[in-house]
């Protein structure tokens, strides 16, 4: 499982440089890596987080390889005494 956040571009006018604001997160529930696993997961993240459709445009995901947040996966690891 990997956690990717989900922020809202937001283009300042006074310098000119687009900021993100995070507006929450979504789970990567696929092991393996496939060919459209980015189109998915923003697809994934503009409908849950997208009001209206002219607001699509602004909502990205944060996927780089070396900021990846990994969660430690459930196991029946119990040790027979």
């Amino acid at each position: 499982m990997r956690v990717v956040t989900v922020y809202r571009m937001h283009y300042d006018r006074n310098t000119g440089y687009p900021t993100r604001h995070p507006i929450g997160s979504i789970l990567e529930l696929r092991k393996k890596e496939r060919v459209n696993n980015y189109i998915d997961l923003l697809r994934l993240a503009r409908r849950l987080f997208v009001l209206e459709t002219a607001d699509s445009a602004h909502v990205v995901i944060g996927l780089s390889p070396s900021r990846q947040a990994y969660l430690p996966e459930l196991t029946s690891d119990r040790a027979a005494g």
